[in-house]
């Protein structure tokens, strides 16, 4: 395998790839003409008409099903990195990490005691 050309396809025999094949990305030569999109057979081709609507159903009912499975790990994901975030920051501070839930300490009530009069 030290020769770039030459590629392995799954039955092991080698297969040579011309130099000039390729993406075209050297500077000049015949790569020079190169606009970045292909030009020849669709690797998937497109249907030569549109499926029946019970196809078209089954296709959307599996689209949605998979979507959702997308969504709820996703939501599943960022309610558990939240809470093992929440629960990080109490074992680093030793104490609630979220001042807004904790109740008024000694020094606000003495610091509003003070300013009263």
């Amino acid at each position: 395998m030290d020769d770039p050309r030459s590629k392995s396809n799954p039955s092991g025999k080698k297969v040579e790839v011309p130099i000039g094949s390729g993406n075209g990305g050297g500077s000049g030569g015949e790569g020079a003409s190169f606009s970045g999109h292909r030009t020849g057979r669709f690797v998937n081709p497109p249907d030569a008409s549109n499926p029946d609507a019970a196809t078209l159903r089954e296709q959307w009912r599996y689209a949605i099903r998979l979507y959702s499975r997308w969504y709820s790990h996703a939501w599943g994901t960022a309610i558990l990195a939240g809470v093992s975030f929440f629960a990080l920051g109490w074992i680093i501070k030793g104490e609630n990490p979220i001042h807004s839930l904790s109740g008024p300490k000694e020094d606000d009530r003495s610091k509003s005691s003070v300013s009263k009069s």
